[in-house]
């Protein structure tokens, strides 16, 4: 099973890989930068697998450059205190 396949497992994932951004020193900007370059390859490469994902990835169609910032900055809150660690 894919960590793409279930929505809670998926934030979990994303908390994980935030913590540790932080813990490497790595400042807001960058991980917010990062977190619109994953967006953005996860749209275009990548099929949804979840209902969540599916919605997320509409959004993103429709939306502009700076919208779709918006988006990934608010996915970078979401799972800020989400993650295994």
């Amino acid at each position: 099973m894919s960590v793409l396949d279930n929505w809670s497992q998926w934030k979990d994932f994303l908390g994980d890989r935030l913590h540790q951004a932080q813990n490497t020193g790595m400042n807001k900007e960058v991980v917010n930068d990062l977190a619109y370059q994953i967006g953005d390859y996860l749209a275009n490469q990548v099929e949804p697998k979840n209902d969540q994902e599916k919605i997320l990835a509409d959004l993103w169609s429709v939306a502009s450059e700076e919208e779709q910032h918006a988006i990934a900055n608010i996915m970078v809150k979401l799972v800020s205190n989400d993650g295994t660690r």
